[in-house]
């Protein structure tokens, strides 16, 4: 048998045993230990496995007989009759028998520790869901010990208490003082001995389960026998005298008195049907919500032997016959015994006085002992369980300092800070009083508690994980949904507003631990079922019913060094309109001399970048032995399925001074409310950002590296350019954004209230071209607009400048272009610009015979390229925030690459943040 590695040896449950009564550790404060192989231990300290009877059956069975068997099946009969009796068991047993399944799953999967549903849902569902539930589990434990100490109390006062209304003493030992505040002293006693048995005694309580097994069997066998046995009698009844006939017509009885009849066929028939009235205990009238909600606290405690099972030789085998023959065994039991007190008791009898077992047992006694025994088991057990809990949420560490106390132990293992924190939230809860009246809270709880296990195992089923392979497959994801509807729709039927405040408080507490609490290495569910819906998604993105209609800018940005790069890659967050977003590097190399991938180490360093960025971008990084090489690689392989790049931006080939982003005052202002905060060193920064230095000033510095800053000279980048260009890549080169700051540029400047986004959508290494409709400037046209689509850039106003010479209609131009941005739905202002000058001196350069040239065999003087340049600036008051310009394709020669480049940044000089795009694809359509 291969050996396990237990994750954290929690030991909590609702019927403990002494072997969950150490915990691991020894000493004041426990702190929270990383998964480690177990460590060997001694043949005398081994302890011993329990078998499936001992182990799961006992703990079950003890947790599910309780109150509700000998206490209050009568009032379930009685209120309810046998019909709806019969229909709340299997609704009961229905939604936790759906539990059971889904707990069997879970529980056969491979090793499962000890930490009942606490230790299953964090497990599966991750530390937000496992933690929430957690505290939920935890307060259900703790109003649930709560319970069954208030019905000891009401046990005791039935037997030894005076009646507070003035009744005959009926009996020598009825000498204890009964009312609100006595009853609350004897919960208090009953508390502080639970208390004082979990800080001294609890191994000695846990030797005791199985005598208190065979006390209850022995109690529950002589009920039995006593309906066959003892003749007919009256009972004195409770409380004040309510003389009349009885309720079910088995004949007027004497006041303050009802009759067990024996079996008799009237009597059965008047307890068929329902006959609510008021509670006596809490004075309240009775609904079916309001007694399904008492009833069903004796079906919780179904996941008693799951908390064990780090116990037995074999958990997957052990669980499910335990758990359902437990099941099975107390539904038979509860339904026996519901159709024979239906026969023989009358319906006074049933709702007046729920302690009647013991006045119709062969010897009284007998179920004395029975419910002290089995509430005051069960008691201690709850408060076990729950500071167990609370003791496992504390080493957890998903509550921070808050439940630190909690993780406090004594010399021999034992949380007492946990036990005393529980005992005392059980105190505040005996102030409700009665048992009915917390009842509805406790079933609440339980039921949220099952609705989340069955949504851990719907989770893994559907997630389809390889590793969920458990060997118990008698469930579906049907019993799953079954399961959870079943919980919500009782949830809500015994109590809308208890219910709704009960989610509403898991998702606080859900949203609390997401945002405070630690990453830990359980494994989240999300992401399984996260890659499981993308991946079937993916599969019916068909890249062959792509519409013009739908597109949207997907893009790949290459990024030399991120400290340099961080205002170009919020700006293109921006612009990316909920496309896909990548961000691309290249480093150089050759795998073959390389020990190992070197850049495997570096992914978490980019993924950390974008989290602190706060951007919505994928990572993907390559190897090669170029820049134009590596740029090609992620061109061909980013992506998946439909969602691939359809855009390439890079940053400008300049000489630039580069500057680091990613420490001082930006840094400190992204991390840190506070304006005044100084800015951080260098050698202090985060391990998060684990880049490579900028390089000296003695070195060409350029925007435009793209791999890692090692060797790019201006023929590769602009044949980077060409090769997009070849797989129909559109294609952005950005300049002047090493100093970008939206939120700055987004700041009018003083004295004006506007921000503008100026869109040249003219071919400016051209003059001979006046287009304005070809696809390139359409394309400039759909970025600008997408750009003022985002939240942030709404304010911003599109300028879009007309290049006119003269002896052209400047109106009609400018009438044309508004028209077409009408039917293109953008909202621009446009401004005709006459330059006349500028194209005078391209042809007084060029010559009349440049006209006959090829475009790409095109001069341009540096005087045309300067004029226009310097016509661009004057068009700009105020400045924008941010330019579109038209970017021409490369030359067909690659001898002139260099000059192509050159022309670019004479064209681009001094602009500020700049786009230069050319867009291969139609974007732009008019149709619906």
């Amino acid at each position: 048998m291969t050996e396990r590695t237990p994750l954290l040896h929690y030991r909590l449950s609702t019927s403990v045993n002494e072997s969950e009564l150490r915990s691991p550790p020894a000493g004041h404060t426990v702190e929270q230990r990383p998964a480690s192989p177990r460590r060997k231990s001694t043949p005398h300290r081994q302890p011993q496995k329990l078998s499936t009877f001992f182990g799961v059956v006992i703990p079950t069975l003890l947790s599910m007989f309780s109150v509700v068997v000998f206490l209050r099946l009568g009032f379930v009969v009685g209120q309810c009759g046998l019909y709806q009796a019969i229909a709340m068991f299997l609704v009961a047993y229905f939604i936790i028998s759906m539990t059971v399944l889904s707990v069997c799953a879970i529980s056969t999967n491979g090793a499962l520790d000890a930490g009942g549903a606490y230790y299953m849902i964090s497990r599966a569902l991750g530390p937000e869901f496992g933690g929430s539930i957690g505290i939920m589990f935890f307060l259900a434990n703790v109003c649930g010990s709560a319970l069954y100490v208030l019905g000891l109390v009401e046990a005791i006062v039935a037997t030894f208490g005076v009646p507070e209304d003035g009744a005959t003493v009926s009996s020598s030992y009825q000498v204890l003082p009964s009312g609100y505040w006595w009853s609350l002293l004897y919960g208090t006693g009953v508390a502080l001995l639970c208390l004082l048995v979990c800080l001294v005694g609890a191994h000695i309580y846990a030797k005791a389960t199985f005598l208190i097994f065979l006390v209850v069997m022995f109690v529950l066998g002589t009920i039995f026998i006593s309906f066959f046995a003892v003749r007919p009698r009256t009972i004195p009844l409770p409380g004040p005298a309510v003389p009349g006939p009885v309720a079910n017509g088995t004949g007027p009885g004497p006041p303050g008195f009802a009759n067990f009849t024996g079996f008799k066929l009237d009597t059965l028939l008047g307890n068929l049907p329902a006959h609510y009235t008021v509670d006596y205990t809490t004075g309240t009238m009775m609904t079916f919500a309001t007694v399904f909600a008492v009833m069903f606290n004796g079906c919780t405690g179904i996941m008693a032997g799951s908390n064990m099972s780090g116990r037995w030789g074999n958990p997957s085998y052990s669980i499910p016959r335990g758990t359902i023959t437990a099941v099975i065994f107390t539904f038979i039991i509860y339904n026996l015994l519901s159709l024979l007190v239906a026969c023989s008791c009358d319906r006074t009898l049933l709702q007046r006085d729920y302690s009647f077992l013991r006045d119709i047992n062969v010897w009284n006694p007998f179920v004395t002992i029975g419910v002290y025994s089995s509430t005051l088991s069960a008691a201690m057990s709850n408060l076990i369980g729950a500071s167990r809990i609370l003791y496992a949420l504390a080493r957890d560490d998903l509550f921070g300092k808050v439940l630190s106390p909690a993780k406090r132990t004594s010399h021999s293992g034992n949380p007492w800070v946990s036990v005393l924190i529980s005992w005392f939230l059980v105190q505040l809860v005996l102030f409700s009083g009665k048992l009915n009246t917390i009842a509805s809270i406790v079933t609440i709880f339980f039921l949220l508690v099952y609705a989340a296990v069955d949504l851990a195992c719907l989770a893994l089923e559907w997630a389809s994980a390889p590793n969920f392979r458990p060997t118990f497959r008698y469930f579906t994801w049907h019993t799953c949904v079954l399961g959870i509807v079943g919980c919500a729709i009782m949830m809500f039927l015994i109590n809308a507003i208890y219910a709704s405040a009960s989610i509403a408080f898991m998702l606080l507490l859900l949203l609390l631990i997401h945002y405070l609490s630690p990453t830990s290495s359980w494994g989240y569910i999300s992401q399984a079922l996260i890659f499981h819906q993308v991946r079937k998604y993916l599969l019916m993105l068909d890249v062959r019913k792509d519409h013009v209609k739908f597109w949207r800018p997907q893009v790949l940005l290459m990024v030399s060094n991120p400290r340099s790069s961080v205002g170009l890659i919020t700006f293109i967050n921006d612009i990316k309109k909920s496309g896909l977003y990548v961000l691309g590097h290249v480093q150089l190399g050759d795998l073959n001399t390389l020990p190992s991938d070197p850049l495997q180490s570096q992914y978490d360093s980019w993924l950390s970048l974008v989290d602190h960025l706060n951007i919505k971008a994928f990572v993907n990084l390559t190897l090669a032995d170029s820049v134009r090489h590596g740029v090609q690689h992620l061109l061909f392989i980013s992506g998946l399925g439909g969602m691939r790049p359809n855009t390439l931006v890079l940053g400008f080939y300049d000489g630039c001074l580069p500057e680091d982003k990613l420490i001082g005052p930006l840094l400190s202002t992204s991390r840190s409310t506070d304006p005044a905060s100084p800015s951080e060193d260098p050698e202090e920064q985060p391990s998060l950002f684990h880049f490579a230095s900028l390089r000296g000033s003695s070195d060409r510095k350029d925007s435009g590296e793209i791999g890692d800053g090692k060797v790019l000279g201006p023929q590769e980048y602009v044949a980077v350019i060409a090769d997009a260009m070849k797989m129909l890549k559109n294609v952005a080169l950005a300049r002047y954004f090493n100093h970008f700051d939206r939120a700055q540029a987004l700041s009018p400047p003083a004295g004006k209230g506007a921000v503008y986004v100026d869109v040249w959508p003219v071919n400016l290494l051209r003059p001979d071209s006046s287009s304005y409709v070809d696809t390139c400037s359409l394309f400039l046209l759909q970025l600008a607009c997408i750009l003022n689509m985002v939240r942030a850039w709404r304010k911003a106003r599109l300028r879009l400048f007309l290049c006119v010479e003269a002896g052209r209609s400047l109106r009609g131009s400018e009438e044309k272009l508004g028209q077409l941005l009408k039917e293109l739905r953008i909202k621009a202002n446009v401004y005709t610009v006459p330059w006349d000058e500028q194209v005078a001196l391209h042809w007084q350069r060029q010559g009349e015979s440049g006209r006959k040239r090829p475009p790409n065999a095109t001069r341009l003087s540096d005087e045309y390229l300067s004029a226009v340049n310097k016509l661009i600036l004057e068009q700009a008051r105020p400045p924008p925030a941010v330019r579109f310009l038209y970017l021409p394709r490369p030359p067909a020669d690659t001898r002139r690459y260099t000059t192509y480049l050159r022309q670019l940044d004479l064209l681009t000089q001094d602009l500020g943040p700049t786009l230069l795009i050319h867009g291969v694809t139609p974007v732009i359509t008019t149709d619906l």
